[in-house]
């Protein structure tokens, strides 16, 4: 049986090595680096993109408790007040009757008034501040909208950027590039939010 010939296939590898330096190797440095820099800038606006939307959905579920309790201290407000009806009902009662209504029902109704005061401030003070919660989560998701922007737009380079890099075309290198610098700008500019 006849032996297979020998291939020096380092010789082979040099030449190859040497043909891909001449047609674009510096192309292809340039291109990587580019894609690069785009995959970084593109992990941390997904981490912000991802912190700012979980930031609004605990402050919308912190807003959405303090509305529970809200509701609930207005609930006690409107309870004092039917009992401070019932009560007046029954003081009226006593005064239809031409008799002195006793004096619980004065301090009963003084107390009634009280407690509605309370509730009420309180009420308000936790619809405020449920208020602020919601407006500072509206705050979080506008800026995620331009991170996840941000994202979408340095996702787009990359894959650009593989394709630049498998065709060696400038041009497609250029588009990629041109997307990646929108793609920062927002990054950017969601920190200016």
């Amino acid at each position: 049986m006849p032996e297979a010939p020998e291939v020096d296939t380092d010789k082979l590898r040099e030449a190859i090595d040497e043909e891909i330096e001449k047609e674009g190797g510096a192309l292809l440095r340039t291109i990587a680096l580019s894609t690069a820099v785009f995959a970084a800038l593109a992990a941390v606006a997904s981490l912000k993109a991802g912190g700012s939307a979980n930031e609004a959905l605990a402050l919308k579920t912190e807003a959405t408790r303090l509305q529970a309790e809200a509701s609930d201290k207005w609930s006690y407000y409107q309870a004092k007040n039917l009992k401070a009806t019932v009560t007046e009902l029954s003081k009226s009662t006593w005064l239809a009757l031409d008799k002195t209504p006793p004096e619980e029902l004065s301090r009963a109704l003084d107390k009634y008034a009280a407690d509605q005061r309370k509730a009420s401030d309180e009420a308000k003070a936790l619809e405020h501040e449920r208020d602020a919660k919601g407006e500072e989560a509206d705050h979080l998701m506008h800026g995620h909208h331009f991170f996840a922007q941000s994202v979408a737009l340095l996702q787009v380079a990359i894959a650009l950027g593989a394709v630049a890099a498998l065709t060696r075309k400038r041009i497609v290198w250029v588009g990629s590039v041109l997307l990646g610098l929108t793609g920062g700008g927002l990054f950017v500019w969601a920190f200016t939010l």
